[in-house]
């Protein structure tokens, strides 16, 4: 991961600029301030094979330490920075890091270019016995966190994906960046294809509409990525003016609902696109353009995809997860993303919801994707979920004081066969979303934020 790193942060000249948000660093800035953080871990005892927990806001900071560590051989293990202290520990007690690096004070909402850090040593930290040089969490959307690790190999095969893809940001292009950096896309086809090909990252304030689209218009962005729901709330904003110089978008993180898509284009007069893909695998699939929809592309070189009994699988050649995992998500050189899908005739694969989306109702089957867009279809509702423990539950946001349960219950019954409809609607002002922005499916989760 050294030379890795060292080859990417050589890549552009001094003067090219390669972040910006208030203030922009320079490939040039970059450089020594990745040399100065390294000099400072390296004097506190971190070099090659050393694990190092990364517990810091999205920032100019976060990217450069991240840098830095990658630079000494160290193992990154990222946790987002959301997470309170309890969940935390446990990943700490999963993953055992020799050392602790965390920004001082409370995190806020907004981005900020600057942390202050403290790097605290464990003493029943472990050294990294594998090549694994990042080490990442499930969103835990479904259960508890799983513990992935990736090779300094499976990082550069998936920077290299992105570099291949077509339409994918270019050198010069301004790449306005809402995915967090903490977590997979964020990482790979943000920070490291940024080095990698000489695409300029912007970063938002905060995550609302307003501040998104203010910073497209300054910073004259020519590209956007987020989740979904970043493109749902510039749909709802429709101040197309904003992106005019954007050349297009794509989502990652999530699979974009059909619905967000139409209306982000009839919004802005340009589609957006998809990549599919997960922390176990990295990046498998990007249609930059959205032309595909309601597939999310061809499987991107390098990659091998199959479906097997209706579900994706993914060639891996070992297990990703570093901890006991799911025996049955990886086996026989296969790893089962736990989505269900088909490939069409021009060989684009098309997502047809998780393999727990399927349930079984009085005998007949309900797929629950169905029952969310329907509810996701009232003008009210601005997300909808849809869970099945002994009965069909829906879980809707709106920001109306207007819609009730019994009208979404209404809605439904207009839409869906009996069997379908959601015996239980809990109308909520916001879905619950795990740290890494995910929509949370759990029922007892759901549960709890009722």
């Amino acid at each position: 991961m050294r030379e890795f790193v060292t080859d990417l942060l050589s890549r552009q000249g001094d003067d090219v600029p390669v972040f910006s948000h208030e203030h922009t660093v320079t490939h040039g800035a970059l450089r020594a301030s990745v040399a100065a953080e390294a000099s400072l871990f390296a004097a506190s005892g971190v070099g090659e094979g050393s694990t190092v927990a990364l517990h810091v806001p999205p920032s100019f900071t976060q990217l450069e330490v991240v840098l830095a560590l990658w630079s000494l051989g160290a193992r990154v293990v990222s946790i987002d920075h959301r997470l309170k202290p309890a969940e935390v520990e446990v990943l700490r007690e999963l993953t055992r890091p020799q050392f602790v690096v965390r920004a001082t004070g409370r995190p806020g909402a907004a981005f900020r270019e600057r942390h202050e850090l403290v790097t605290e040593p464990k003493p029943d930290g472990r050294p990294a016995a594998t090549r694994h040089r990042l080490v990442q969490f499930t969103s835990g959307s479904t259960g508890r966190p799983k513990v992935v690790g990736r090779s300094t190999e499976s990082i550069i095969r998936e920077v290299m994906r992105f570099g291949a893809a077509e339409g994918m940001p270019g050198r010069g292009e301004r790449l306005l960046l809402l995915n967090s950096t903490a977590h997979s896309f964020g990482l790979m086809g943000g920070l490291l294809h940024a080095l990698a090909t000489g695409v300029h990252l912007v970063f938002a304030g905060r995550p609302t509409a307003e501040d998104v689209l203010r910073t497209a218009a300054r910073h004259e962005v020519d590209f956007i990525t987020g989740l979904p729901f970043h493109f749902a709330l510039l749909a709802a904003a429709a101040h197309p003016s904003a992106l005019r110089t954007a050349r297009g978008a794509f989502a990652g993180g999530e699979l974009m609902p059909p619905d967000v898509a139409e209306r982000f284009a009839a919004a802005y007069g340009f589609p957006v696109g998809e990549c599919f893909g997960t922390t176990e695998t990295g990046a498998l699939t990007v249609d930059v353009a959205g032309t595909t929809r309601p597939a999310v592309g061809k499987p991107l070189s390098d990659t091998t995809i199959r479906v097997r009994d209706g579900l994706v699988e993914v060639a891996l050649d070992q297990s990703p997860y570093l901890d006991e995992g799911d025996p049955t998500r990886y086996l026989d050189g296969w790893f089962r993303t736990g989505d269900r899908g088909e490939f069409d005739a021009d060989g684009n694969l098309r997502l047809l919801g998780r393999a727990d989306s399927l349930v079984v109702v009085r005998g007949s089957n309900v797929d629950l994707t169905q029952v969310e867009a329907a509810l996701r279809a009232h003008p009210l509702v601005t997300e909808a979920i849809a869970v099945h423990d002994t009965v069909i539950e829906a879980y809707v946001a709106t920001s109306s004081a207007a819609l009730t349960p019994d009208e979404v219950a209404a809605w439904c019954a207009e839409r869906l066969a009996e069997f379908k409809q959601p015996q239980r609607v809990h109308v909520l002002p916001a879905l619950p979303r795990t740290a890494g922005g995910k929509l949370v499916r759990n029922p007892r989760a759901l549960a709890d934020a009722r």
